[in-house]
């Protein structure tokens, strides 16, 4: 493997676990004082395993393919988001079909981390974009 894909892939992991410890604390306390009487549908350990693995993966390819050589490095990330948004829909789609009494909690507890993690992304694709 190239150095700077391994450098910049290990940057990115130590980063990526550091904000998903810290919003994953965040969170959790903010559930805990202000949800705790509602049952909500999905664990929140598993919501943030879900945007952390489509996060890896995304950025994963995207730095490859930077590192390889390929200029196209827009086109992967577009097809990684268009992923992204099909395995969203896929991830809730048990959510959606079993028709929730309370939908606010669960889409706020789901999509609020979805767009923090997604500006993540979007950032460290951009630093790769512009380091060039």
């Amino acid at each position: 493997m190239n150095s700077l894909f391994k450098k910049r892939e290990s940057n990115f992991l130590i980063q990526l676990i550091a904000l998903s410890v810290l919003l994953f604390g965040i969170h959790t306390y903010l559930n805990f004082h202000f949800v705790k009487d509602v049952l909500l549908f999905f664990q929140l350990w598993h919501i943030y395993v879900f945007h952390v693995v489509t996060v890896v993966i995304i950025y994963t390819l995207i730095n490859y393919r930077d590192s390889i050589g390929k200029t196209e490095v827009f086109n992967a990330f577009m097809l990684g988001m268009l992923l992204k948004m099909i395995l969203t829909i896929v991830f809730l789609l048990p959510w959606i079909l079993s028709k929730p009494d309370q939908k606010g909690y669960d889409l706020a507890n789901f999509f609020i981390p979805y767009f923090i993690f997604l500006a993540f992304e979007v950032y460290s694709v951009t630093r790769i974009l512009q380091k060039k």
